[in-house]
């Protein structure tokens, strides 16, 4: 008999971890580009990825699939996954943005990520616009979820306009982290 129900409750477990887990709700940048910045509160957030990048790839798999991770950027955030190598045509920050044609059959890195990354063109990286589209920060490369919790709340809360990263990092576990629950209904 056991061994009947063992495979039953193994699927109706799967079943349930998977109803609790929440995902991020990604947009386009053209969704995102579109949206009314005079009626969004949100910060814009855009994950800008390649197809071969390894560590994008990580990222998707183990940080974005946090539930933490993605109740913050669902919740303060409109989040933007953003080909670096594609091909969209948007309209940023009232400036028009385009990739050219590949040259000698490689992609070449889209205007917009050059314009945000400028020369440190590296993969995964990460713009975290104000509301009116105008760039607050970049971060880069691999974090995992627990550090990319505390970088997202740190602007999310506009606790970026009170206290000096580095401090921050050392407080947020005791300070910052229950308030932080509190606010998003973690327990």
């Amino acid at each position: 008999m056991t061994r009947k129900l063992l495979p039953i409750l193994t699927i109706f477990c799967f079943f349930l971890s998977g109803v609790q887990a929440q995902s991020v709700s990604w947009k386009t940048i053209e969704q995102a580009s579109k949206t009314d910045t005079r009626s969004n509160a949100k910060l814009f957030f855009v994950d800008f990825y390649t197809s071969w990048c390894g560590w994008c790839k990580k990222m998707d798999r183990e940080t974005f699939t946090d539930p933490t991770v993605a109740k913050i950027l669902n919740t303060y955030y409109i989040p933007v996954k953003f080909d670096a190598e594609g091909n969209s045509e948007f309209t940023w920050h009232g400036e028009k943005y385009h990739n050219s044609p590949a040259t000698n059959g490689r992609p070449n890195s889209h205007a917009f990520a050059k314009k945000v990354l400028g020369q440190r063109m590296g993969f995964p990286s990460f713009g975290i616009f104000k509301s009116d589209q105008q760039q607050l920060t970049v971060v880069q490369g691999y974090k995992s979820a627990n550090d990319f919790v505390i970088i997202l709340w740190y602007f999310a809360s506009g606790d970026n306009a009170r206290y000096p990263f580095d401090k921050y990092q050392k407080i947020f576990d005791d300070e910052i982290r229950p308030v932080m629950n509190k606010k998003l209904g973690i327990k």
